[in-house]
Parts: structure tokens; C-alpha cells; sequence
């Protein structure tokens, strides 16, 4: 199954129908495209992608199957990332012996790419190619460009693909953030142009599509912040997803504004800090304390930023509550925040951890808990998708990233917004943009079993 001059098909093998381990492909004439290259995290009693079941514990990753195109490599024009989250990248260094493709990213993602791949021996074999915002690259049959949004990571992207018989917009994940703190911002003219060139299919994100109004913005969460660890009577531990550098520069400043020394514990998060002082995105005010030091200062002087804000096991927050970190011993009286929310699916982990924070005596706050903001989703609300949509103006609205509710409720709003075709499909779905919209046909593709078939059903 090949895609001639006249096609422009769309497939999903991962991160459709659910949130994360995204992996999509594109193709036309005779070649495709792949767009980010995610892992998940199972849940307990999931089987994962080897075929074993995850138990309490284990901290294995699940990923899409690539069997479908590893099996057609050598139609494979190159990978694009848009952006440095684990669901997005972090399949590459278990996929691209597979693959054998160039990559092509923006700086600070490529930082983090590089240091996957030097855990598995992969770093000078891996061609990376670095790309600008606002960029056009000619990959195969399709002409790339990487337009800017906003994220909770360092520069995110959408990308406008262009090929002689249609144009495709994929948003990646973002939101409409007019004060990032970090990275670039977003312009509003950047997409009513594409409306104006003409778009037949826009690929967007679902996580928030149930989320009425607009997401927080970054910039809103200092105040929160700064009133929850100017009460807190000792230690502060703050635990938010490591990869979002803007939250991390409010929490510099805050511990400057409070006279509390901050240090990170936890890999994810000092190898982000790394990266982004590596990519240029890292405050130089912002001074760590080595975490070997943090048990000898004295407690109201303490900011710690720990990674295990989802509960899961082994992360600096599971070892902190345990009472077995090396570095530091929480004790009755400390203060852990959570600046993040639960990801569907995690609640059951992070109420068992929050309890056991309890029973030693430590305060906890939880962003569902705290009556100003203390968290910022990196997805859109309802207000920004529609404001989206009616700036680009796609003819067919394809939802992605997100589970069948919110793909279900996002195609209702791209269909208030005047879109024409709204198409909900699954993983392994094949959406034909050309020669034929509003058709898909349904491949189930095994490479353990090796064999492909196939329906064509309509969309409605």
C-alpha cells in the first residue's frame, strides 16, 4: 500500500483514540513522513508493546507498533518532533534502528534527543537535523515549515505541510500562552495566512477539548506560588513535570523572593535544566544548590523541585515520602505542592502518595485544592480551539491526541466553528485528504503476525 502523486493520506499509528505515545505518518507519492515518535506509560495490568504486563512497581514504556512502516522504510522521507515531551520523542531511541531515518527538530528538542540517544549508543549514528522556527525544509515530497506556538515545554511547533495536491496543518500540542516566560511566543497572523493560502486538513489536539474557556497562562502562576511558600513554615518541595522550564524560572524567582535556596532532585529534571541552559532557554539568575546540600541547610531556607508529581515509582517525591532520597528527609511541618494535575488515569497513584505524605506530617497543596492558580495546562480550551479554527479555517478537522471524548467534543466545536468535514478515526485509521475526502480506510497491521488488512468505511 502506496501512496501515488494524486494522494495525500493521513495515518495515525499511535496517540489517536488516547493521550500519548504519538507516531504519524503522512504520505504522497511514493513516500512518507513521520511526525513525533512518542511512549506512554502504562497503567497497571496493561499489556505493553513486547507483549508483558505491567505491574505495581515497574516503570515500563508502551509505544506505538511501527511494523507498518519499518516494513516500508525505504519510503520513509524523515522524522519531524515538534516538541520535547517523553509522548512525543521518547520512542525514538527504541524505533529508529528500525527506521534509519534523518530527524529534523528545533534546538532545544534536538539538546534533548541527543541525550537519549547517547543512553543507547545511538548519538553518532542518528543524523539530527536543527531547524528554526519559521523555517521551510524540502523532505521528500513535502515541503515542512515549523510555525510557532506555545507549550509548558521550550519550542514547541506546529508544522504546515505543503505538497502539490494539498496542504495539511498539524498543530503538535499547544495553547494560546501571550506570556510564555520561556521560548518564543505565537502570532496571531502567523495562521489567519494560512487560512488565506488555503488549508484542506488541519490535525489538532484534543486533551482539553472538554475544558470550557481559556488554559492559565504561565505568567499567571506566580502569585500562587509565591503566597504557598511564604506561608510554609519549613521545607518547600514543589513537584511539577520536569520539562516545563517556564515553571521552573517562576520557582527561581520565587525562591530569590523568599530567601530559600532551590535545588532539583530528580534525572528528568536536572537533565532538563541541562538542555536548556545547553539551548540558550535557561534564566542565568536562576542559581541551584547541589542536592547533596539540601539536608544541611536549615529548613525554612529549603526549595526543593522534585520530579513524581504523577505518582510514579522510584521519582524523587515516591523516594522523599518513603524516607529512603539520599539527599533529603522530609519531616512533620514541610510543604509539598502540586503544581501539576492528575493525567487520567494516575489519580488512584498520586491519592496513595499524598496520603503517605500526610501520615508524616508534611502539609500538602494540590493545584484542585488551591484557590489561585498554582498550575498551567500546555493544552487548549475550548476558547482557543475556536479561536484557531477560525483563524485557519481548514476544510476538514481531524482531532488527534485525546481520547474518543474528547476527540467526539472537539470535532462538535470545529463543526460550530464552520468547518465543513470533521473526521474522528482511531489509530491504524487511513484518512484520505486526496483524492477523496471524507473517506478512511481501516488497517490493522500486526509486524509480529505479519499481516495487513484492510476496509473502507465511511466517515460521517
Amino acid at each position: 500500500m502506496t501512496p501515488d502523486q494524486n494522494d495525500l493520506w493521513f495515518l495515525p499509528l499511535g496517540g489517536t483514540g488516547e493521550i500519548g505515545m504519538n507516531l504519524n505518518l503522512y504520505g504522497h507519492d511514493g513516500q512518507w513522513l513521520m511526525v513525533d515518535c512518542g511512549v506512554t506509560f502504562p497503567k497497571p495490568g496493561r499489556v505493553a508493546a513486547d507483549g508483558s504486563v505491567h505491574h505495581r512497581g515497574e516503570p515500563p514504556v508502551q509505544m506505538a507498533d511501527p511494523a507498518f512502516i519499518a516494513d516500508r522504510r525505504d519510503q520513509l522521507s524523515g522524522l519531524v518532533i515538534t516538541h520535547a515531551h517523553e509522548d512525543h520523542v521518547g520512542a525514538v531511541p527504541y524505533l529508529w534502528p528500525l527506521l534509519q531515518c534523518p530527524i529534523y527538530t528545533s534546538r532545544f528538542t534536538a539538546e534533548i534527543l541527543r541525550r537519549k540517544l547517547g543512553e543507547f549508543d545511538l548519538l553518532h549514528r542518528v543524523p539530527i537535523i536543527e531547524v528554526d522556527t519559521g523555517d521551510t525544509r524540502q523532505i521528500g515530497p513535502f515541503s515542512v515549515q515549523w510555525l510557532a506556538l506555545t507549550h509548558s515545554i521550550p519550542d514547541p511547533n506546529a508544522l504546515m505541510i505543503r505538497t502539490p495536491v494539498g496542504r495539511i496543518f498539524h498543530s503538535g500540542d499547544w495553547k494560546l500562552d501571550d506570556q510564555p516566560l520561556v521560548g518564543h511566543g505565537y502570532r496571531k497572523q502567523t495562521f489567519t495566512d494560512l487560512a488565506d493560502e488555503g488549508v484542506d486538513a488541519m490535525v489538532c489536539d484534543s486533551t482539553n477539548a472538554t475544558v470550557a474557556g481559556h488554559s492559565v497562562s504561565e505568567a499567571a502562576l506566580h502569585k500562587g506560588l509565591l503566597d504557598a511558600v511564604n506561608s510554609a513554615r519549613g521545607r518547600v518541595v514543589v513537584t511539577c513535570f520536569g520539562s516545563n522550564i517556564a515553571r521552573l524560572h517562576t520557582l527561581g524567582m520565587i525562591a530569590r523572593e523568599t530567601g530559600r535556596y532551590m535545588g532539583l532532585l530528580g534525572r528528568s529534571l536536572i537533565n532538563m535544566s541541562s538542555a536548556a541552559r545547553a539551548a540558550g532557554v535557561w534564566d542565568s539568575s536562576d542559581r541551584l544548590i547541589n542536592p547533596s546540600h539540601l539536608g544541611y541547610l536549615p529548613r525554612e531556607e529549603v526549595l526543593v523541585v522534585a520530579t513524581g508529581s504523577q505518582g510514579e515509582p522510584r521519582t524523587a517525591l515516591r523516594r522523599l515520602a518513603a524516607g529512603t532520597h539520599p539527599d533529603l528527609e522530609l519531616e512533620a511541618g514541610d510543604t509539598v505542592i502540586f503544581s501539576a494535575r492528575a493525567i487520567p488515569g494516575n489519580e488512584e497513584a498520586i491519592e496513595g502518595l499524598i496520603s503517605r505524605l500526610r501520615e508524616l506530617g508534611v502539609q500538602v497543596i494540590t493545584a484542585e485544592e488551591s484557590p489561585v492558580p498554582i498550575h498551567a495546562s500546555g493544552h487548549p480550551a475550548q476558547e482557543e480551539l475556536q479561536a484557531m479554527y477560525q483563524w485557519v479555517r481548514p476544510k476538514i478537522a481531524i482531532p488527534v491526541h485525546g481520547e474518543a471524548e474528547h476527540m467526539d467534543v472537539h470535532a462538535g466545536i470545529a463543526k460550530g466553528c464552520g468547518v465543513p468535514k470533521a473526521l474522528v478515526g482511531r489509530n491504524g485509521d487511513l484518512f484520505m485528504i486526496r483524492p477523496v475526502p471524507g473517506m478512511r480506510r481501516q488497517i490493522a497491521a500486526t509486524g509480529r503476525l505479519g499481516w495487513l488488512k484492510q476496509e473502507l468505511v465511511r466517515v460521517e
